[in-house]
């Protein structure tokens, strides 16, 4: 009896680990440890940080170019939107806002593997950087918000 329910837990629950861990939806670390969640919002994707690292620069949205939004949490905050899925591993189209230095960018995210790319550019793509994450683990304490 007691296998039969540890069966059964197992093919309830690998499927939505499964479909956490593939394509570029799922739990991200940024270089500073901190997490950001890509999530499906309507037809595009959206990205919002869930947890923040104490090796981050701050908690609170600091370098906002809006004097009034400069002492808004961090932990929560939608940092990307729009971003049309072109396939599971590459969306484009979107906007991202960098805490760091409170600007927003157009943007790109690839992922490949365990990590991902994200292309941050005003303009044209050429004229951006790259920022690489990498998926992080189930094991994380999120931020509340």
């Amino acid at each position: 009896m007691a296998k039969y329910f540890v069966v059964m837990v197992i093919c309830l629950f690998a499927p939505t680990a499964f479909a956490q861990q593939t394509g570029i939806f799922g739990n991200w670390s940024d270089p500073t440890g901190s997490v950001i969640q890509i999530f499906p919002c309507g037809p595009d994707a959206c990205a919002r940080i869930i947890a923040i690292s104490s090796k981050a620069p701050g908690r609170v949205d600091a370098n906002n170019p809006n004097p009034a939004l400069r002492k808004r949490p961090l932990c929560g905050l939608q940092i990307g939107s729009s971003f049309q899925l072109t396939g599971p591993t590459r969306a484009q189209g979107g906007w991202l806002y960098d805490p760091q230095s409170g600007r927003t960018y157009h943007g790109t995210m690839t992922q490949s593997g365990a990590v991902l790319h994200l292309r941050g550019y005003i303009g044209l793509s050429i004229f951006g950087r790259t920022e690489t994450w990498t998926r992080a683990s189930n094991n994380l304490s999120p931020c509340q918000s």
